[in-house]
């Protein structure tokens, strides 16, 4: 279940997007929207959580939150594909409404882009997942939504 910051539920993820754009654009904001997903192990339960952060420019921002839970045994890069293909997924259910109000998009993807890193393991495969879907593609330490607001809510 998606729901906003301050706990409440949204019941249509698409219907409560389209409504903020067009209420965000009436009270003349310039609007873009990152999308993006972190987990954290904690002993055999993984939770990830996936955001779609609504920026004003200039003026801040808010994201919707959808918070999940897996009980898989899974390798780190298995784990980062994962986080990435929930970005997708949301990216894609929703790409039609970006396109109709004109708004930009990004997936970011709490990948490094530094090889000392052990997450670099899945950065070939996370840009080409995201780049072959037609998003943009951001990663570490440009990927706020991921490794910021969503890491916040793991």
């Amino acid at each position: 279940m998606w729901r906003r910051f301050s706990g409440d539920q949204i019941e249509d993820i698409k219907e409560a997007v389209e409504a903020t754009i067009i209420r965000e654009k009436k009270a003349g904001h310039k609007l873009k929207v990152c999308i993006g997903s972190d987990s954290q192990v904690y002993g055999s339960v993984t939770d990830f959580a996936t955001v779609i952060v609504f920026l004003r420019e200039k003026k801040g921002g808010f994201m919707y939150i959808h918070q999940s839970k897996s009980k898989q045994k899974m390798s780190l890069k298995e784990r980062m594909l994962i986080e990435v293909s929930k970005s997708i997924g949301i990216a894609y259910d929703l790409c039609d409404l970006f396109d109709k109000y004109d708004v930009d998009m990004e997936v970011h993807a709490d990948i490094n882009t530094n090889p000392q890193f052990e997450s670099n393991v899945a950065l070939r495969e996370a840009m080409g997942y995201i780049l072959g879907m037609g998003f943009v593609f951001k990663a570490k330490p440009d990927a706020f939504a991921s490794s910021s607001c969503a890491d916040k809510m793991v």
